[in-house]
């Protein structure tokens, strides 16, 4: 293994830390960005099954009322 490709020319204490730095916070951003994503998910399921059911019961309703004959 080449060690001079690692110290890059005498710039590799700089670059190597800030390359660290950076994918430890990007990788914490996707973290945390993937948990808020999987919680919003639930909050939309659990709302979209509530909207589902309300559609459903009006729907019953108008069957009801739409089963008298008018002339």
């Amino acid at each position: 293994m080449n060690l001079e490709l690692l110290i890059l020319g005498g710039y590799g204490q700089f670059v190597w830390p800030a390359f660290i730095f950076t994918f430890a916070i990007c990788f914490t951003l996707y973290l945390k960005t993937k948990k808020e994503f999987k919680k919003q998910e639930k909050i939309f399921l659990i709302e979209l099954r509530e909207t589902e059911a309300i559609k459903i019961e009006e729907s019953k309703e108008k069957e009801v009322l739409s089963g008298s004959l008018t002339f």
